[in-house]
């Protein structure tokens, strides 16, 4: 009987949940996808073909079980459904809204494959958790028994939190250090509200305080505390900081004013949406309004950049590309809704310098073609000789990604192993590094990555922190 709720695909077409008008969504920070409603949910749910080879589990970094979750929710066995995703998943709510699904399980299913339109999985995904929240189904964690040991993990981003969840789980005494005020890492002042509303954060982070996890923050490991403090107060050290150092561009003119970080101007946006006092924001710094606005990078954190500056009431609001939109790393989906706002994007074109002396006056750019493809198989970009023009500009965002910061050097822990990229070298199965007792997961580890690689990450590390735990001859030497 059960199987009769499903295959619908043939006869039920693909439906995404309801996007608010682009002209009143782009002067505000609230989330741009309404919800399903429950008859919805469940009908597009019902369209999975329930398949013997599930390509969206496999293609998912958590391999969460999504045909059966989405026949649970077809039948209307909701809190079901929560169970089992969140038994994979530490924080299905979020992913749901900010995971790339068109890269990863949507992208991959099967019906998608056969030209009925994928199932929407992220947005049932969603559903199905903040049902969950409304309907008082999420609780505090409660150990089956509480164990004598203690992790400190150094970073309190999505990695950082999914260890956290596991350890409490099992017992384990638990606290996390974090520099900023708040915890959440880039979920709470990386990813703007549009995408990620914060207190969808912030009650995950009431429900771990509330299970038992101790947060300490405004703590700057290697200045306040040092890393062999922190080592020296637990039994297990797990490193899961991010990374954060902007690129940095060595073109002529870099250095004038108007000229800012990505992640500065995005922390300073979702600062303001708790109220805090941003004087960077006050005096224009971080402030698009008004201004004639230039992004440069394509990937997500561009995107959520130029889809800011749209709703601070920039001018105008351009993104630089060096590559065509076919070979971008970011979203399609985000693209296109940032198009529907209003960014224009400028496709093969890449800054060269900048005009303006103290103050940035506009943007050098060059015009680019595409050649023969590097070693990943992509093709790279080339300068068009000649074609330079300037693009006018009062504010440019660098948004070329992140790297590691020098952990060993700002920590004094100089026996830390890193790559020659600057990442911390891990086991990829264990994630252990070279220090005994010492474990690192998420974007320090593997490079700036996705979030749910960093849930992934931090899941297993948590899994491998409690059989080091476990080992008899740690316990003896005890």
């Amino acid at each position: 009987m059960a199987q009769q709720k499903m295959l619908k695909f043939v006869t039920l077409g693909k439906e995404t949940p309801e996007k608010r008008p682009a002209n009143l969504r782009a002067h505000d920070f609230h989330e741009i996808y309404r919800e399903f409603a429950d008859a919805k949910a469940a009908e597009q749910a019902s369209r999975c073909s329930q398949c013997g080879v599930p390509y969206c589990q496999s293609h998912c970094p958590l391999h969460n079980n999504i045909p059966d979750w989405l026949r649970m929710t077809a039948e209307g066995r909701l809190q079901e459904a929560y169970e089992l995703s969140q038994s994979t998943n530490t924080f299905p709510e979020i992913c749901g809204r900010i995971c790339p699904q068109d890269r990863l399980c949507e992208g991959n299913c099967v019906i998608e494959q056969s030209g009925h339109g994928t199932v929407t999985i992220g947005a049932i995904e969603k559903y199905i958790t903040d049902t969950a929240w409304e309907e008082g189904w999420v609780k505090p964690v409660r150990p089956m028994a509480e164990r004598a040991e203690s992790v400190g993990i150094i970073g309190a981003g999505p990695g950082g939190l999914a260890a956290a969840d596991a350890l409490r789980r099992a017992g384990v005494q638990v606290t996390v250090y974090d520099r900023h005020d708040r915890a959440g890492g880039l979920l709470t002042y990386g990813i703007p509200g549009f995408k990620l509303e914060k207190p969808v954060v912030m009650q995950r982070i009431d429900q771990l305080e509330q299970g038992g996890v101790g947060f300490v923050l405004n703590c700057d490991v290697g200045t306040d505390i040092s890393f062999d403090a922190i080592r020296g107060q637990h039994d297990a050290v797990l490193i899961a900081t991010g990374v954060y150092r902007a690129r940095d561009l060595m073109a002529p003119g870099s250095g004038a004013g108007g000229i800012v970080p990505a992640l500065d101007y995005l922390t300073a946006s979702n600062r303001l949406s708790f109220g805090d006092e941003v004087p960077a924001y006050e005096d224009g710094t971080l402030n698009a309004a008004g201004k004639r606005v230039v992004v440069i990078g394509g990937g997500d954190t561009a995107m959520d950049c130029v889809r800011t500056a749209i709703r601070q009431g920039a001018t105008s609001v351009k993104c630089l590309y060096r590559r065509d939109r076919a070979n971008m790393p970011g979203s399609q989906r985000e693209v296109q809704n940032a198009e529907e706002e209003g960014v224009d994007f400028v496709w093969l074109a890449a800054p060269k310098g900048f005009t303006g002396s103290t103050a940035v006056e506009g943007v050098i750019v060059q015009r680019m073609r595409l050649g023969a493809p590097d070693a990943s198989g992509r093709q790279s970009p080339e300068v068009i000789e000649g074609a330079d023009y300037v693009e006018p500009a009062e504010l440019v965002v660098m948004a070329l990604g992140f790297e590691p910061e020098d952990l060993p050097a700002r920590w004094d822990a100089a026996d830390l192993g890193v790559t020659r990229w600057g990442t911390i070298k891990a086991d990829f199965r264990s994630h252990a590094t070279n220090l005994p007792g010492v474990y690192a997961a998420g974007d320090i580890v593997r490079g700036a990555s996705l979030v749910v690689w960093a849930i992934r990450d931090g899941r297993e590390a948590a899994g491998a922190i409690l059989d080091y735990l476990a080992q008899p001859a740690r316990v003896a030497a005890e």
